[in-house]
C-alpha cells in the first residue's frame, strides 16, 4: 500500500487526467508495492498516453491542479527522456508522467487494471508488465522490486508472457540477458 502522501499525489492528479479522456497508468514502486513487496519511494511514476497537441493542455491542467512543472527549458529533454517532470506541491513529491510511445507501452494500457493505492482508485501496470520494466531497467534496486512481485504473485503471474515480451525486447534491443534474468528470479 503506497504511503499517504503518494495516496495524496495520486488522489490530486487522477482527476486531472482523467478530464483529459486519456489512458494512463500508474507503475513503478506504488505498483510494486501492489504486487510485490513494500518499499520507500520518493516519486510517483505515470505513463499517459497523450497526442502532443494535447500536452500543454494536460500540463497546465496539472499545474492549477497544485503541480509544479519542472521541464527544462530546453525542448531536447522531452524529446529524447518522453518525461514530463513535475512535482505536487504540497507533499514535495516529484511525478514522473512519461508519454506513451507505440507499441509496447499501448499494450500496458491495454491490460492495465484500476486498483485502490490508499484511497484512490487508479490503472496500475499489470504485474506481468511491471516485472518486464523492471528487468528491463536492470538495476539492483529494479532486479529486487521484480522478485519481489514474482515472489508474490507466485502461479498467478503469467510467465510466459512475461518471457515473451522480454524475448521480443532482446530481439529488439540486441541483448541476449533478459530472459535469463526472469529466470534467476524464479529460481530465487
Amino acid at each position: 500500500m503506497p504511503r499517504a502522501s503518494a495516496a495524496e499525489v495520486l488522489a490530486a492528479l487522477a482527476p486531472v487526467i482523467d478530464r483529459r479522456g486519456v489512458r494512463w497508468y500508474v507503475f513503478g514502486a506504488q505498483a510494486v508495492m501492489v504486487y510485490g513487496q513494500p518499499r520507500l519511494s520518493d516519486d510517483v511514476d505515470v505513463t499517459v498516453e497523450v497526442a502532443p497537441v494535447d500536452l500543454r493542455a494536460l500540463v497546465d491542467d496539472a499545474v492549477a491542479a497544485g503541480f509544479a512543472e519542472e521541464l527544462p527549458d530546453d525542448d531536447e529533454f522531452l524529446a529524447v527522456t518522453r518525461v514530463v517532470p513535475l512535482r505536487h506541491r504540497a507533499t514535495n513529491i516529484p511525478v514522473d508522467m512519461v508519454l506513451a510511445g507505440p507499441g509496447l507501452e499501448e499494450l500496458f494500457l491495454d491490460r492495465a487494471a484500476p486498483c485502490d493505492l490508499g484511497g484512490v482508485t487508479v490503472p496500475v501496470i499489470a504485474p506481468e508488465h511491471l516485472v518486464v520494466t523492471k528487468i528491463l531497467a536492470g538495476r539492483d534496486k529494479d532486479l529486487a522490486d521484480a522478485g519481489g512481485v514474482v515472489a508474490r504473485q507466485g502461479d498467478t503471474l503469467d510467465g510466459e508472457e512475461v518471457r515473451s515480451l522480454l524475448r521480443d525486447l532482446e530481439s529488439a534491443l540486441g541483448q541476449s540477458d533478459l530472459v535469463a534474468a526472469f529466470e534467476a528470479l524464479l529460481a530465487d
